[in-house]
């Protein structure tokens, strides 16, 4: 089996897009399609055809793009099922447990309901790589603008059992903000002061801080550690449930 070949670009102000190259092939698959023409850009910078788009869900810095890029490419596109908005141009209706085909991989489907009801993710577990949309950032988690909390801490301990070792790969360079935010909660936590450290002289060199490996968010990421001693003795809620003191980081973060 071959290496695949992965480009991220930035587009909009914070937005990532990623190509998924498999160089036997010559497939491309674009995950996400929020603005085609920063995709077709990094498309011909690689030399790449795009045959396949991934959309994790309907938001319109995701899928704005969605009917050029598939016009321009003639790619096949992969969405979800449940989907909260309809979102025009999906050929292949996805839900939890389905597999799809790339480069001779089954890649696995996730639905992680929280940001949005619709969401889904994209799991390749021969690679140890996932692509979750808005569900899981660095240092944070997407904001809930359609589920409950409930759902979305069912989402994150969907993804938390992955293995550790999978690289992440996710929609938005939120990760400045995440880590002031996580210190508030988490102030005795010497691995996120470092990794804080770390974020913040990337963002000064205008790098990204993503992807990122789900083992430094199981040990830096509040959101991801409601059972956390510390963070539940921050909170005053040490005797409450994971689900609980979730839904209360949620809410700080809401209002920082």
């Amino acid at each position: 089996m071959t290496s695949l070949q992965i480009h991220q670009f930035d587009y909009y102000k914070d937005n990532y897009g990623v190509l998924i190259h498999d160089p036997e092939s010559g497939d491309t698959v674009a995950i996400d399609a929020g603005d085609a023409d920063p995709y077709l850009n990094a498309a011909k910078s690689k030399g790449w055809n795009i045959t396949q788009i991934w959309i994790t869900h309907h938001h319109w810095d995701h899928t704005d793009g969605l009917a050029k890029l598939k016009q321009e490419t003639k790619a096949k596109v992969f969405g979800p099922s449940k989907q909260s908005t309809a979102i025009v141009g999906l050929d292949v209706l996805l839900n939890e447990g389905d597999e799809i085909e790339f480069a001779n991989r089954k890649i696995e489907i996730l639905e992680t309901p929280g940001h949005t009801l619709d969401m889904i993710n994209f799991y390749l577990p021969d690679d140890d790589i996932i692509f979750v949309g808005d569900t899981l950032f660095a240092l944070g988690c997407g904001r809930l603008l359609e589920g409950t909390p409930s759902m979305m801490w069912s989402s994150l301990q969907k993804l938390a059992k992955l293995p550790a070792k999978t690289t992440v790969y996710c929609s938005h360079e939120y990760s400045l903000a995440n880590a002031t935010f996580a210190l508030s909660v988490d102030p005795e936590n010497e691995g996120l002061k470092e990794r804080a450290e770390e974020v913040a002289k990337l963002r000064e060199k205008g790098k990204p801080t993503v992807p990122f490996t789900l083992e430094t968010e199981l040990a830096t990421n509040p959101f991801l550690r409601p059972d956390d001693e510390k963070i539940r003795s921050t909170l005053g809620m040490e005797n409450q449930s994971d689900e609980a003191v979730f839904t209360e980081i949620r809410k700080r973060k809401d209002n920082f």
